[in-house]
């Protein structure tokens, strides 16, 4: 039971339609601003955005960056325990390039 407890968790933090796309964007970018990471993920919605990316950070799988200037910037990316999962993530990109 613990080990389907621990799969349902991970499947929390990276899973639904954005996340892994998200995830893989930043890894490419290693710092990224919004509106770049906006126009990386195609199709998705500013409110998508903004709610997949407050999620990653909250399960520690980002990190975002506000520096106190005019115009604010806000840079985003990948913590260690982001940087855990592109094994993962690269293992699914070269699957899917068999399919």
């Amino acid at each position: 039971m613990k080990n389907k407890c621990n799969l349902d968790k991970a499947i929390s933090a990276i899973g639904g339609k954005w996340k892994l796309a998200i995830i893989w964007s930043i890894y490419k970018s290693e710092i990224i601003r919004y509106n770049e990471l906006k126009r990386q993920v195609e199709g998705i919605t500013n409110m998508m955005l903004s709610k997949s990316l407050k999620e990653l950070e909250e399960d520690k799988i980002i990190i975002r960056k506000q520096y106190e200037e005019i115009p604010p910037r806000v840079e985003y990316s990948l913590t260690e325990n982001g940087k855990n999962l592109l094994p993962i993530l690269k293992s699914l990109e070269s699957w899917g390039s068999k399919q």
